[in-house]
């Protein structure tokens, strides 16, 4: 009698005695863990069929299609809350016709669906209201790599700035960017967070919360500072996502392997344990169930750096980790830059120190199996800051974030009703220079954005190096300058994402600086008279409006 066939007759048999059990708060069959509600089955699983259902034996039951590998069902406290739209929730887009066996381990019941070079696994342990998931994607046949978590509509609130009403509000932008009858926007882009500044994504009705638990992404792509989709929900439903490799504004190409636990879990309306957080998770529960690609903490290792030296007190550091099988970050601490990083696959990596968001020291570490690399004190020698100024434009921290509308950016689209004008000159030594120059600069709505600054006679009587930092750039925009006559010719456009990104919440991509050497011929020997920098946008594509050739800026500055 094959297995699961075994535990739908014990089920059967023995329902109402399983029943009673869980009313006695008595140990659980399968496992050590004990039930967390009077009214919740034993843990174990059973076939209807259509489905494999298995009950965690807290409060929680859930199903996956035995055709597709779908998770049909999450049923908490007798409750549905998945589904919507006739689709469940699923990797990718769905994997359609694939192979699902199921098989239980102690306290553990492991579904794993096969479907060409994808292997998603499901997870369940005794006295859990949680579903743990692994994706083992082998090659790009598919082009993104997410797995959905589809909500029913109606159960959770319709709010944020990634929900919309499909009946009230417009579409603005690519079918997936809304307009709210007051002028503010939505999308499921708009979540607003980078990845190094979250955990968990969800809703909460204040007594019931459903979450998904990001997995710790070291096989995704795009960095600590990636934006990417985290939820959305509307009128028709709702979703939660954990994107591992996506398409829109990505600045890295996709790496390949087994990436999870990530975990879908219910609570009581309060946020998930931390216990259920990459850096807490304890996975040796995983090390026997034969998840292929998985890789235990005995053959991981650790990074453990003295310091850094050269660090700007008014920025945070986060030193990253990164080669062509997986990516890792870890905050330096203030102050002293010291730092850890635990849990690395062994490998030779590329080690980047950021300012902010912004590459400031670049080095080589190797790590090794069960073993801490150790590092002296990393001196930073890359600080664009450090360079003496005629005058700055912002500061060099990878982020547009001390220019017009850079914050609300990231949760809206440009045309928002909150947005400043995006038009507006400066003049340096008004004091408020940087909140009036516009975090993006656009061909179609506010090209040509001028700049005015005095020189004394002994500046204005050498030349200068005039720099101009950008963090991405839409269809190869890029800028090009012109101080008072003098026109400087039009650079080479840097490496960019190929997608929208000015426009979905992010301004991350490849930071660059361009240099332009400016003459003393070009500047006013009258040292009453304002110099005029105008910087337009230049781009060998087209496009309208929001989407035209575009850029976002991180610093300008002229050197001494």
């Amino acid at each position: 009698m094959s297995t699961h066939k075994k535990h739908l007759t014990r089920r059967r048999v023995l329902g109402a005695s399983a029943i009673g059990v869980a009313a006695t708060g008595a140990a659980v069959a399968g496992g050590t863990g004990l039930l967390s509600s009077a009214s919740a089955a034993a843990f174990g699983y059973t076939d209807d069929g259509s489905n494999y259902v298995i009950t965690t034996g807290a409060s929680l039951v859930f199903k996956v299609s035995k055709s597709t590998g779908d998770l049909t069902s999450l049923a908490y406290k007798g409750k549905e809350y998945e589904g919507y739209g006739g689709k469940h929730s699923h990797v990718e887009s769905g994997l359609g016709a694939s192979t699902v066996t199921i098989k239980q381990s102690g306290p553990t019941i492991l579904v794993k669906v096969v479907h060409g070079p994808i292997t998603q696994w499901y997870a369940a342990r005794s006295g859990e209201n949680n579903v743990y998931l692994w994706t083992n994607k082998a090659d790009a046949s598919f082009t993104a790599t997410r797995y959905i978590v589809r909500v029913k509509p109606g159960v959770f609130p319709n709010s944020g700035s990634d929900a919309w009403d499909s009946t009230t509000d417009t579409i603005i932008e690519a079918g997936d960017v809304w307009k709210r009858p007051d002028g503010t926007t939505r999308s499921k882009h708009y979540s607003g967070k980078r990845t190094i500044d979250y955990d968990h994504v969800g809703f909460t009705t204040g007594s019931v919360g459903l979450y998904l638990v990001r997995s710790n992404h070291e096989k995704a792509s795009g960095g600590p500072f990636y934006r990417s989709l985290l939820r959305h929900s509307n009128e028709g439903g709702a979703g939660l996502y954990e994107i591992l490799h996506y398409n829109e504004a990505q600045t890295e190409p996709e790496r390949f392997g087994l990436q999870g636990p990530f975990v879908v879990a219910f609570t009581d309306g309060g946020t998930p344990s931390s216990s259920l957080f990459a850096a807490n998770l304890n996975t040796s529960w995983v090390d026997p169930l034969g998840i292929t690609g998985w890789v235990g903490k005995a053959g991981r290792g650790k990074v453990a750096g003295v310091g850094l030296k050269g660090m700007d007190a008014k920025y945070p550091y986060t030193v990253g980790f990164s080669n062509t099988d997986a990516q890792y970050w870890t905050k330096a601490a203030p102050g002293t830059g010291a730092f850890s990083c635990k849990g690395m696959l062994p490998g030779t990596y590329t080690l980047t120190v950021f300012k902010g968001e912004l590459a400031v020291h670049t080095g080589s570490v190797t790590v090794t199996a069960g073993g801490t690399t150790s590092l002296h004190t990393l001196t930073i020698t890359g600080d664009p800051s450090t360079a003496a100024t005629v005058w700055r434009l912002g500061n060099w921290d990878g982020t547009p974030g001390e220019f017009k509308n850079a914050e609300l950016m990231t949760y809206a689209h440009p045309s928002d009703a909150r947005a400043a004008k995006w038009t507006g000159n400066v003049t340096i030594g008004s004091g408020s220079e940087a909140a009036s120059f516009p975090a993006y600069i656009w061909k179609d709505v506010n090209d040509g954005v001028l700049v005015y600054f005095k020189l004394t006679a002994a500046q204005a009587a050498a030349a200068h190096t005039l720099r101009v930092g950008v963090t991405t750039a839409y269809i190869n925009a890029r800028p090009q300058v012109t101080v008072n006559d003098w026109v400087s010719t039009v650079p080479t456009p840097p490496a960019q994402p190929s997608t929208r990104d000015l426009t979905t919440g992010s301004y991350r991509g490849n930071n660059h600086t361009f240099v332009f050497n400016v003459p003393s011929s070009a500047w006013s020997s009258d040292t009453t008279k304002y110099n005029v920098l105008k910087i337009n946008v230049v781009s060998g594509s087209t496009g309208s409006a929001f989407l035209s050739p575009g850029t976002s800026f991180d610093c300008i500055d002229l050197l001494t």
